[in-house]
């Protein structure tokens, strides 16, 4: 289609002309009749070709929209992205089957270590507070049902590097859904899960699942251990508490008469352990009748009326153990009033409440959040040590007030950094070099320094396993054999120097028989030559 030049002359338009003009029109930036005004046949065409192009445009564009917000495919390409991210990882992690209180505390802390997890959570609104977190390493999370077997495989049960799962709802049949399903999707991974009801433990249990936690059971044994070994207890929470915390000293229960308010999952528990220290109880309970309670006052306990029947100004002790944190705080504040001696243990349900706990500041507050965590962490950062932790419990108390006394004066009252090493190829190569070469390696070895053998690290080996049978704070004229399993504490320094003297075999040779071996070759040569 000819136009004319500045001077009259016919002149055409090229392919990349037409295809310029066009561009810069249909996308509506801007119009102009480049290089020479069009002729009228030109600018006929154009106006054609305008209408061609722009009227698709916009209906592209509005339908390009509409797909992006659709739901269902946003759904699919956050599915897809999320289950990409999970097999791009290249390091060991654990998938957290939701992101409550426990599970948020669990990845918080987790991750504080450098360790991967990976989370499925039903409730955006509780991703949305992973999407706030400040982390140290991307946390891949989907937004999804846990119990469905496509979405744990989405998550990684079946990745070579899933070190296990850990489900922490607060519904039971959601957690012995996620347990069954991984058991029989992948039976060696290690499955964590919270159980408060007794028949969903045993089901739980059938199907292998490797660790199952009830926060209430758990506690009830922790109130226990502070009455009749204080020692024991301390060292239990000494371990499995934050690394670098100072802990406070622990209160310890009185003996006589305590009085418990609610009897569900936590009182019953409490009751039973109490029990067992040969405590009396006198029950106090709002609703008899569906928690099983034939012996008790009925009543919330928030009126001093049902506190003065239960005989509360005699009472050594009560326990605030509904599932209410108000009527909690209030039946502990009604009791001081009645009677300011009390030894007060309550029990707070949502970490959001806090401040208000803390302004009250009883003896003994429980926490199911907390104790989870800290049951959980003990199983994943050092499996040995939550079998340590059992040992301990059959151990006299004297037994481990000596070993706290031992502990303190090595690393210090702050709580210690906990570490397991197996001794294999692997994992201790310079052990395994020098059993190789029949030269005996002791525990002893371990704890000097490899920069000055005659100082001490500052580490105790808390346990031996050698051959599935552990060995309790092992000597340390103890010799490593190929397959053992050490567990240790200690500062974070030293489990730095550790890793030297495992790893390196002229630092170990230099602890083992204080000569330092030559590095290179031709220093080697020299040092021959001058033998």
């Amino acid at each position: 289609m000819p136009g004319t030049d500045n001077e009259g002359r016919p002149w055409h338009m090229s392919i990349f002309d037409a295809l310029y003009v066009i561009s810069y029109t249909a996308t509506t930036i801007g119009f102009g009749e480049i290089p020479y005004a069009y002729s009228q046949a030109q600018r006929l065409w154009l106006t054609i070709s305008i209408y061609l192009t722009v009227i698709p445009w916009f209906y592209a564009i509005g339908k390009i929209i509409t797909l992006l917000q659709d739901t269902a495919l946003r759904q699919a390409i956050t599915t897809e992205r999320f289950a990409t991210a999970v097999r791009e990882l290249q390091e060991p992690f654990y998938i957290l089957c939701s992101y409550g209180e426990s599970a948020s505390v669990l990845a918080k802390t987790l991750d504080e270590k450098g360790m991967r997890v990976v989370v499925i959570e039903s409730q955006q609104e509780r991703l949305n507070e992973l999407d706030l977190a400040e982390t140290y390493s991307v946390i891949p999370h989907l937004c999804a049902d846990a119990k469905l077997p496509e979405n744990l495989i989405r998550a990684g049960v079946h990745h070579p590097l899933c070190s296990g799962v850990v489900t922490l709802t607060d519904n039971d049949d959601v957690n012995l859904a996620v347990a069954v399903a991984v058991k029989l999707m992948n039976p060696t991974l290690p499955v964590l899960a919270r159980a408060e009801r007794d028949d969903i433990a045993a089901n739980m249990a059938s199907f292998g699942t490797d660790h199952i936690i009830n926060p209430y059971t758990l506690f009830g044994d922790q109130l226990a251990m502070r009455v009749h070994a204080i020692g024991t207890f301390i060292l239990h929470e000494w371990l499995t508490d934050v690394p670098g915390d100072t802990l406070l000293p622990p209160e310890t229960p009185p003996r006589g008469r305590w009085v418990v308010c609610g009897y569900g999952r936590f009182g019953k528990s409490v009751v039973e352990n109490l029990a067992r220290e040969n405590i009396t109880t006198t029950i106090v309970e709002a609703m008899p009748e569906l928690t099983g309670c034939n012996d008790c006052i009925v009543g919330s306990g928030t009126e001093s009326k049902t506190l003065l029947e239960a005989d509360i100004e005699n009472a050594v002790g009560i326990v605030a153990g509904t599932d209410n944190d108000i009527n909690n705080l209030s039946i502990v504040m009604t009791a001081y009033e009645l009677n300011p001696k009390l030894f007060v243990v309550i029990r707070k349900n949502k970490r959001h409440n806090d401040t208000l706990f803390r302004q009250f500041n009883a003896d003994i507050t429980m926490q199911p959040t907390e104790i989870i965590a800290h049951e959980c962490l003990a199983h994943m950062i050092s499996p040995l040590l939550a079998q340590f932790l059992t040992l301990v419990r059959n151990q006299s108390n004297s037994w481990a007030n000596q070993l706290i006394s031992e502990l303190v004066s090595i690393v210090g009252e702050t709580v210690p950094e906990r570490w397991a090493i197996t001794v294999s190829k692997e994992q201790t190569p310079a052990i395994t070099e020098l059993l190789s070469k029949n030269i005996s390696v002791s525990l002893h070895n371990l704890t000097q320094d490899p920069a000055d053998r005659n100082s001490r690290l500052n580490l105790v080996p808390l346990l031996l396993l050698r051959n599935n049978v552990p060995m309790l704070v092992p000597p340390p004229s103890t010799a490593l054999q190929l397959g053992d399993r050490v567990l240790f504490c200690g500062i974070a320094d030293a489990r730095s120097a550790i890793n030297i003297s495992i790893n390196n075999s002229k630092s170990l040779n230099y602890i083992v028989d204080g000569i330092e071996v030559a590095d290179s070759v031709v220093w080697r040569w020299f040092k021959n030559k001058l033998q």
